[in-house]
């Protein structure tokens, strides 16, 4: 206590001029109207920027989640829309007889959607980490896409948690075709630049033009038809070769992966299982 009072008397001179300040300042704004509108416009000025700055902030932290529900939703979506394509089919004769009706196997497939919770771009063998797992029905070799584009195939799953090799590692190879012309090739990217990768076994045959759009094949139970995975940046051929150089600029930019969707093929195990016999005759 004994401080305070001193302190106060020590600078006694101070708070008095504050004081006299705040008076002069009341009886000026009470009394001139122009002063006071002047006060009040300047007031609101910064309030009103103070409130732009609160919801800018309060904005950019609820931006997650409002992404979070929009993936979400938009996987809903697709999946009720594969829902009603199944159905259509359904109603389709299947063959001679009308009253035969059949599903397409490439038809009963579902999406998980996903958060990408860890990337690299920048390694020979790059991985993608998912915030869903067995618990989610996610399982290996499930394909993942985003809206762009392939993405990868799920290799390894926990619980809650799995991993993704992704385009950009030499590991996978993905089975695509170009979409004007339906030529089957291999997908492999050469580690360099995430941005690129290259296209194999095209022979010099086929003809080929800049800008060309490839998409998944349907081949595999991986990937369903027609999922974009690049176009044509550049190509060469030598006057010896059998198979073209073809450099394909991905569809997808994986610097940016936020959300993806996991591909659940209904029918990938009874398939598989029996591949697997006819290959073991």
């Amino acid at each position: 206590m004994k401080n305070l009072i001193n302190f106060l008397i020590h600078h006694s001179g101070f708070f008095v001029f504050l004081l006299l300040e705040i008076l002069s300042l009341m009886l000026v704004f009470n009394n001139r109207d122009y002063q006071k509108s002047v006060f009040f416009s300047s007031s609101n000025t910064i309030i009103s920027s103070f409130y732009n700055w609160n919801n800018y902030i309060v904005g950019f932290f609820n931006l997650s989640k409002s992404n979070q529900q929009l993936a979400e939703e938009n996987t809903q979506l697709k999946n009720q829309l594969l829902d009603l394509q199944n159905k259509l089919e359904a109603l389709q004769p299947s063959g001679t007889d009308s009253l035969s009706y059949k599903i397409p196997p490439e038809k009963q497939y579902r999406f998980i959607e996903a958060k990408v919770i860890n990337n690299s771009t920048n390694k020979l063998q790059n991985y993608i980490t998912l915030n869903k797992g067995a618990l989610d029905g996610v399982k290996p070799d499930m394909g993942v896409i985003n809206d762009e584009g392939i993405v990868g195939i799920v290799k390894n799953v926990s619980q809650h948690f799995s991993v993704v090799i992704p385009v950009l590692n030499p590991k996978i190879q993905i089975n695509c075709k170009f979409k004007r012309n339906n030529y089957i090739g291999s997908l492999v990217w050469d580690g360099k630049d995430y941005r690129f990768a290259s296209l194999t076994d095209i022979a010099r045959h086929v003809p080929i033009k800049m800008g060309d759009t490839l998409v998944t094949s349907g081949l595999t139970t991986t990937f369903p038809e027609g999922i974009p995975v690049g176009t044509i940046e550049n190509f060469n051929l030598k006057e010896s070769d059998a198979y073209y150089e073809i450099k394909v600029k991905l569809a997808t930019n994986f610097r940016t992966l936020s959300y993806v969707k996991v591909i659940d093929f209904k029918n990938a195990g009874e398939l598989k299982e029996l591949e697997k016999a006819a290959y073991e005759e």
